[in-house]
């Protein structure tokens, strides 16, 4: 009956589709608890249940969501519309086929949505668990094991590697792959999909030849010694500075092959110091370097930069040098959400992103209409030539609004400028970024009562519902003012959708200068056109680039999946501990020596030949070698070292510190917009 449903659903007009399932509920809604459980439809029967269960009625759009996701899309519902529920009618069905991952955003929210829905899953006869970061590995077995399991991505991804090594069956934690539902999809499936999770151990120290580059580093002269394009992301020695690097060392080739880790420090060690902004990237807490999500705004838990950069920071920032240890495995979140047979989702914010959807994950993403009309004002940007211009017009903005008694929520682009703007602010207000994340329920609670103002970067703009305090509708409700756009429009959106919540009145309005990031790190002087036409030309040419990256870790992910094919037939045959860790060390050093290729394969293009075409060619020859490793091991033809791995731990790797294409889509983004008319040159 399923399939009828969503075939009407996706052919006909929706109301038809829906009228179905109302009907159905409304037979069901008769029959007692026993007679109901007895039951086997599971979109009616869920709604009855979330009504008997927790009161929850659930309206038509939460339904038609529902029955987007459970037809395989993305369902795109606006903030407010209540995407929890709707989520738990599309599981209901799902569950039908077998287990079902709800992937949250964090592990605050894996907990509360498990709690807050688990009575109608037990109504409904399925059991249902959630994982946090803290469990241990009996809980996680216990929490996959049950029909629904929520927890971020992270966590599974995590879990999925440690399976990868364990060296006896009953180990294992993580069953076969069923069915992923995605929430916040779009932050999951694009903003972090290329963010690869690592699992690390054995002892490689921290390099101290860090500590010794960072000194060096500071004393390079910016024109001189070295030449940076802020915006474009990237910095490189000029000849006079290379020669003081060389004389400063002594070396007497920098650039000669024996000399090539010598080189990876100072560049590591300049980037550190130029390219990364303390309190835009990062802020320093707790002796230690903690990363900003830059879709965010929050703390990036458990995340680092690739080795050597994490090093020449902490070594700038005067800190302990954290060992990076030997990467053992290792999967991005966009393979990983790959490895389910039927995936799901749910955002605020899809359809300018639904190409991508398609083009990666075969999803295709469907527009929910809101419960009650939209009735937000989404006032037109306001210009300014100058940074400092901008925020006296924010200010303004913030007071008139304030003497209203309107609540204000000033999204901002950094730590740095959220705390810049609320030095200037002579009113009382909160600030919530990085520093204060542990505050962050508290004051989303109070931001839309009457006269609070809230200054935030992106953490106030992904789930997060913000409430009307009383009489605060009779005012106009809760105005946004962004002090920046976004190279991604769906940034811009969540942002917008904080206020006009179910009908809410609301405004909105974005302050933009020539000199903020997406303007400047583009070369935007004069601008004849609207933000959104070069957020749309960005949007493409971050596409074009996560296609290539995905060309190149596509293979890596075919190889992984053939080795570890291999090694779970022979765990699964009780192989000797030697055996298994003998293969566990063959694939760390294939890891890091493909890693060492995909560093260097750029400069082949300076040769005439193709890169990708170089890196496959050789990629393939070393697993070729790593195949006749594994299979001499497997068949005791090679003798397994005993492994002295150790401990080991897990960690995110912020692969793209500098933005993610750098020069390359900066200049293709200018071509463009002055082929369409956008910039004068």
């Amino acid at each position: 009956m399923l399939k009828n449903i969503l075939r009407g659903f996706r052919r006909a007009p929706r109301k038809s589709a829906l009228e179905q399932v109302l009907h159905q509920r409304d037979q069901l809604a008769s029959l007692s608890d026993e007679a109901l459980k007895a039951v086997e439809n599971g979109f009616a029967k869920a709604t009855v249940a979330a009504e008997r269960v927790l009161g929850l009625r659930p309206h038509d759009e939460q339904i038609l969501g529902a029955m987007a996701m459970a037809g395989g899309s993305i369902a795109e519902m606006q903030t407010g519309e209540g995407k929890t529920l709707a989520a738990v009618l599309a599981v209901a069905e799902l569950a039908r086929a077998g287990p079902v991952h709800v992937l949250t955003a964090n592990d605050y929210l894996a907990r509360r949505d498990a709690e807050w829905m688990g009575g109608i899953y037990r109504f409904l006869g399925l059991s249902v668990g959630y994982i946090t970061h803290d469990l241990a590995p009996s809980d996680r077995r216990r929490a996959y094991d049950c029909n629904v399991t929520y927890a971020t991505a992270n966590e599974v991804g995590f879990d999925f590697l440690r399976d990868q090594l364990v060296l006896r069956p009953e180990d294992l934690v993580l069953p076969e792959f069923g069915t992923a539902l995605i929430d916040e999809a779009d932050s999951i499936l694009i903003d972090e999909a290329r963010i690869p999770l690592v699992i690390a151990g054995g002892s490689v120290e921290a390099e101290p030849l860090a500590r010794r580059m960072a000194a060096l580093a500071e004393s390079l002269i910016a024109g001189r010694d070295f030449r940076s394009d802020e915006y474009g992301r990237n910095v490189r020695l000029t000849d006079a500075g290379a020669n003081r690097v060389e004389h400063s060392l002594p070396c007497e080739n920098l650039y000669a092959p024996e000399n090539v880790d010598t080189l990876a420090a100072i560049e590591a060690a300049l980037h550190a110091r130029v390219l990364l902004r303390r309190d835009v990237d990062y802020i320093v807490r707790d002796g230690a370097i903690q990363l900003v999500d830059e879709f965010k705004g929050r703390i990036a838990e458990n995340r680092r930069w690739p080795a050597g950069l994490q090093t020449a920071m902490e070594a700038r920032e005067g800190l302990p040098l954290r060992s990076q240890g030997r990467i053992l495995g290792s999967i991005t979140l966009q393979a990983l959400v790959r490895l389910y047979p039927r995936r799901c989702g749910m955002t605020g914010t899809a359809a300018t992103a639904a190409n991508e959807f398609r083009e990666f994950y075969g999803l295709q993403v469907v527009v929910i209409p809101t419960h009650r009309p939209l009735i937000r004002a989404d006032l037109d940007d306001v210009l300014f030539q100058d940074r400092g211009w901008k925020e006296k017009s924010v200010v303004r903005s913030i007071r008139e609004m304030h003497a209203l008694g309107r609540p204000v929520l000033v999204g901002t682009a950094s730590v740095q400028e959220s705390e810049r703007l609320s030095a200037l602010l002579d009113i009382p207000h909160r600030v919530l970024n990085a520093r204060q994340d542990a505050e962050e329920a508290a004051i989303v609670a109070r931001a839309g009562e009457r006269g609070n103002i809230t200054i935030s970067t992106n953490m106030a703009g992904r789930g997060t519902d913000i409430v009307l305090g009383e009489g605060v509708a009779a005012l106009g409700g809760l105005h946004v003012i962004g002090t920046n756009r976004h190279e991604s429009r769906r940034i811009d959106h969540q942002l917008r959708g904080r206020a006009g919540r179910q009908g809410d009145p609301g405004s909105t309005q974005f302050f933009v200068s020539f000199d903020d990031d997406l303007l400047a790190r583009y070369g935007i002087q004069r601008w004849s056109g609207d933000v959104d036409a070069i957020q749309k030309i960005i949007e493409g040419q971050y596409f074009d680039a996560r296609m290539t990256l995905w060309k190149y870790g596509g293979l890596i992910e075919d190889h992984r999946r053939i080795v570890h094919a291999q090694r779970r037939e022979l765990l699964m045959e009780h192989a000797g501990e030697a055996v298994l860790q003998a293969i566990d060390s063959a694939w760390s050093d294939y890891l890091a020596a493909v890693e060492e290729l995909r560093e260097g394969i750029h400069w082949r293009s300076w040769g005439g030949r193709e890169p990708f075409h170089e890196f496959i060619h050789d990629a393939e020859i070393m697993f070729a070698d790593l195949m006749k490793r594994v299979e001499a091991i497997a068949e005791n033809e090679e003798s397994p070292e005993p492994s002295a791995i150790g401990a080991t731990w897990t960690y995110l790797v912020n692969d793209n510190p500098f933005g993610t294409m750098g020069e390359r889509i900066a200049a293709g983004v200018r071509r463009a917009m002055v082929d369409r008319g956008l910039l004068r040159q």
